[in-house]
């Protein structure tokens, strides 16, 4: 059912954009107000996010680890993923978040014939996972050019680089494809894999279909469905300055691929997509883990009246000595 509703709410978007702009001509709608309220969704809720995430209380020394801890001399110690200096913590965020390290050394199990408990790497998730990321961040970059006037040379750099096999008209990007190749997998994983499939919400469906679905209609924009370059350049720039315009040879097209990013925009702050931002805060991932350096105390501790053994037994000796039990002074 998951599946089915996720699929279903992002055809319903599609379908609202066709009537809306061709049926009712609700163009200023779609390519105005919406992007406006979406991103000011996105601004709001993800600083709410990183505010909430950065006032919550970290008590303890909680870091995730993969290696040796730093221990004794002759004990060789992992000081990357299990770094005890900030110097360390800072490679292995940069690890984390670059090269997606944890999920690198991911397992899976399969239960085969025996029965037999099979563990084996899954390195085709953190494949398609970086192809995923680095592809949506490279298309991501590209897509300044409608909001730059001159485009940045980094920026026709990027173009360059990602359409470098290109023979022929029009460029071919090759992130294009890449990120449809690797949404399908990660897809395809979700309903294949019996394990994953059980535990899969609609909250992981849908953005797999909503991202699916900006990249196609991307691609049909640019080598099938062509659209006014000039007139998309003139609604983009009239949004950055704030002095809006929405010229009459757009297609419908363009509107709905413009509608799915500003969902994807407002949709963010709310999903599991926020993790981008949330990595940073997790203390699971940016502490130290000193832990037999330093003594750490709860900050949240307050005095409290207790008693010492020796205490207890002066008081209830007497008694103790009835009940049969052992005590230290007779």
């Amino acid at each position: 059912m998951g599946i089915l509703f996720s699929f279903s709410v992002v055809v319903a978007i599609i379908l609202l954009v066709i009537a809306g702009v061709s049926g009712a001509g609700l163009n200023f709608l779609f390519g105005v107000i919406f992007p406006y309220i979406a991103l000011l969704i996105f601004i709001v809720g993800v600083t709410y996010r990183v505010v909430q995430w950065g006032s919550s209380a970290v008590p303890f020394r909680v870091p995730t680890t993969g290696g040796q801890q730093t221990s004794l001399p002759w004990i060789k110690a992992n000081k990357i993923d299990n770094p005890t200096t900030s110097y360390g913590v800072i490679f292995r965020m940069l690890f984390e978040v670059l090269l997606f390290r944890s999920l690198f050394r991911n397992t899976k199990s399969e239960l085969r014939e025996g029965p037999m408990l099979v563990h084996g790497s899954e390195k085709l998730l953190w494949l398609a996972a970086i192809v995923f990321h680095y592809s949506f961040l490279i298309i991501l970059l590209r897509h300044m050019r409608f909001f730059t006037v001159p485009v940045p040379t980094p920026i026709e750099f990027l173009e360059f680089i990602d359409s470098f096999f290109q023979v022929g008209a029009p460029l071919v990007y090759i992130t294009n494809f890449t990120i449809v190749i690797a949404l399908l997998y990660l897809l395809y994983r979700r309903l294949a894999m019996p394990q994953i499939r059980y535990i899969s919400l609609p909250s992981d469906y849908f953005p797999l279909f909503l991202i699916l679905a900006i990249a196609i209609t991307g691609i049909i924009m640019r080598y099938f469905e062509k659209v006014d370059i000039v007139g998309v350049k003139q609604i983009t720039m009239g949004l950055v300055s704030f002095r809006p315009v929405i010229p009459d040879n757009i297609g419908v097209i363009f509107y709905i691929h413009l509608t799915l990013v500003c969902t994807l925009f407002a949709y963010f702050p709310f999903s599991k997509l926020v993790h981008m931002a949330g990595i940073f805060l997790s203390p699971t991932r940016n502490l130290a883990n000193n832990n037999r350096m330093v003594r750490h105390v709860n900050p949240w501790d307050y005095p409290v009246k207790v008693r010492s053994y020796q205490e207890y037994e002066d008081e209830f000796r007497d008694k103790m000595k009835k009940s049969g039990i052992p005590v230290e002074k007779e």
